[in-house]
């Protein structure tokens, strides 16, 4: 028999103000307050005041937005209790409405910063800039992660020019540690102007679905530009994703904090450390026979090797135990950036995805891929390169838009990177896209590739060039036979079975790894089920002998 619960009751009221606080000692008789405990109370309410400034009413305001106050959001970060750092600051605790704390997340020290929005909208003033600067300086002195929790209506307008002081102080130390130790920003609730510049010079975003933020609300949109316009359709997850101002969209806080906690586990503490090892029970020469089974399906297919793959499941194949995260997943889809372990090392993985756009470098592929090559680059995290590409996306609309200029800081980040990085062919590398894409001659440790590769200048329409006088003799003979009387059906039949036979012998002769593999642009040819032994092995053999350190070489130009 299943007992009821008895329902507690208690005439205690939860919003009846603290009982008095005493500072006796242990052990001691008696306690007799006096002027050493009215100091000590004077000290004690000020250590208190940044965590009951907001008041029973404003945290019930916060809740009923469905979005957690500062205090909240930390307790499920962290593995203890934050050591808070400069609490009080400025007249009358005008700092109060930003907390900066040291904490402990998976056993490693991270500075973190979070709004208050209970007190002054979580808005900036100079004293806040100052709290900021100081966090960011330790940070970057100390070399341990950040992590922002920006919820944030702004600088404070009463402070007159001292908010945006205090934006800029804090734009400026935050620039200064950016490439020393990497940085994640949450955005909770709605921010608007430095409050959107502020976490997006960090390493990672996270945005949580109904939540907004932005260069101006709509409020000024509709006033500037008399367009009537709603905050997600301004700034909302969907906006940012595409335009990769986001990397990360996640349902609400809760999932942004794990996601902050799943991240730092994949980043280093900084620029001068390898990324954590973590132990794996996943042997090091599994087979990776699924992706046998996905080519096999994939390429005895009717439409055979033009057949689209998704090249994620792949990547989750030769990780360790198939986990992995996707960095920006929402956004050109063409291509896919991810980190994920091998052996227990930290990779990352730029993969092109033949599944959309038959993987396509466009001009949103190709600079979602520099800037997480760059990422990588700066933090010691080796890189594996799948190549599945026809090649850049060409047309008018690309061109106009800088296709040209997007390819190029794709293959600057690839050339400028120092660490170990690796390609695998897996299909198509044809023209430019394969020039550019971490081959032997722009800097790869590492050149492999699948049976099925098809290395090529051009892919399929290469007939017309390589067998131009072939073609001009077919197309002559069949505009004579035509002349001649002959069948139309039957030199059209003719014609078609002639063109077909060259554009075999063109994959035969060219679309191969044979002449890649002759000149030594390819390694070796690897079996798709020795894929992830081959790889771990020759990345535990690089990693022992590179050695994590700052990059410190030439600032080239940049985009």
């Amino acid at each position: 028999m299943t007992k009821t619960a008895t329902p507690q009751v208690s005439l205690d009221n939860p919003f009846d103000a603290s009982p008095a606080q005493e500072f006796s000692v242990p052990g001691q008789a008696s306690y007799e307050p006096g002027l050493y405990e009215a100091n000590l109370q004077q000290g004690y309410d000020l250590i208190q005041r940044p965590r009951k400034a907001a008041g029973e009413r404003n945290i019930q305001r916060q809740h009923a937005k469905n979005r957690m106050t500062i205090w909240e959001r930390l307790s499920v970060l962290t593995d203890e209790e934050p050591t808070v750092l400069f609490q009080n600051w400025g007249k009358n605790l005008d700092g109060a409405s930003l907390v900066t704390a040291i904490v402990k997340i998976n056993g490693r020290d991270v500075a973190v910063y979070g709004h208050d929005f209970t007190v002054r909208a979580g808005s900036m003033d100079a004293t806040n800039g100052k709290k900021l600067a100081r966090l960011f300086e330790l940070a970057g002195k100390r070399r341990i992660p950040l992590v922002g929790l920006n919820d944030s209506a702004g600088a404070y307008v009463p402070a007159g020019v001292g908010g945006l002081d205090g934006y800029a102080e804090a734009f400026t130390a935050l620039r200064k540690i950016s490439g020393v130790v990497p940085s994640i920003m949450c955005m909770f609730g709605f921010n608007a102007g430095g409050g959107s510049y502020l976490p997006r010079q960090g390493s990672f975003l996270i945005q949580p679905n109904d939540t907004f933020f932005g260069l101006t609300g709509p409020g000024v949109v509709k006033s500037v530009l008399g367009e009537d316009v709603t905050p997600d359709e301004l700034g909302g997850p969907g906006v940012h994703s595409q335009s990769g101002v986001t990397d990360f969209v996640v349902p609400d806080e809760v999932a942004a904090l794990r996601k902050v906690k799943a991240l730092l586990r994949y980043l280093p503490s900084n620029n001068g450390e390898l990324a954590p090892f973590q132990p794996t029970s996943d042997p090091v020469d599994r087979k990776t026979w699924d992706i046998d089974i996905l080519l096999k399906k994939a390429f005895n297919s009717p439409s055979g090797f033009n057949t689209p793959l998704d090249i994620s499941i792949i990547i989750q194949q030769l990780c360790d135990h198939g986990d992995f995260m996707e960095v920006q997943p929402d956004r050109a889809r063409n291509t896919v950036t991810a980190l994920g372990r091998m052996g227990g090392n930290v990779v990352g993985f730029v993969a092109n995805n033949s599944a959309v756009a038959s993987g396509q470098i466009d001009i949103d592929a190709a600079y979602k891929n520099a800037r997480f090559i760059r990422f990588c680059n700066l933090y010691n995290i080796p890189v594996i390169f799948m190549e599945d590409t026809t090649g850049f996306l060409p047309g008018k609309e690309q061109e106009q838009n800088g296709i040209v200029q997007a390819g190029r800081a794709m293959l600057d980040a690839i050339i400028d990177l120092r660490t170990p990085r690796f390609l695998v062919i897996i299909r198509n590398a044809f023209g430019g896209a394969y020039a550019s894409y971490n081959n032997y001659p722009t800097g790869a440790d590492l050149v492999v590739a699948l049976p099925s590769t098809r290395a090529a200048v051009m892919g399929p329409a290469g007939v017309e060039f390589v067998y131009k006088e072939e073609l001009q003799k077919i197309r002559g003979a069949v505009k004579q036979r035509l002349a001649d009387g002959e069948d139309a059906a039957a030199v059209q039949a003719w014609q078609v079975q002639q063109e077909a036979a060259l554009k075999t012998r063109y994959e035969q002769e060219l679309m191969n790894p044979n002449e890649a593999l002759s000149l030594g642009s390819i390694s070796q040819i690897v079996m798709p089920c020795d894929l992830r032994a081959l790889l771990c092995k020759n990345m535990a053999f690089h990693l022992r002998h590179y050695v994590p350190e700052p990059f410190n070489g030439v600032q080239r130009e940049f985009h």
